[in-house]
């Protein structure tokens, strides 16, 4: 069974934080240069939600996710 993944790009981050606002079990910034860290890739179904609004509220687009394919294979 595949899960939903989630992917950082820490050059194209410019360290707003809203990711680790919104789902700070998943995310977090670096302490010296303030962009992404990714906690978690593999969000348990609890954290989906809040992954995914994280992903969407990224001024940069530098957080994606990655959902499973429905019916494939």
């Amino acid at each position: 069974m595949r899960t939903t993944r989630l992917h950082v790009d820490r050059e194209r981050c410019i360290g707003a934080g809203m990711c680790a606002l919104t789902a700070p079990d998943v995310f977090d910034q670096d302490d010296g240069d303030g962009r992404v860290l990714l906690l978690n890739p593999e969000p348990p179904a609890a954290r989906r939600a809040a992954a995914q609004m994280a992903a969407g509220v990224c001024p940069s687009g530098a957080v994606t996710l990655h959902e499973p394919e429905l019916g494939g294979s």
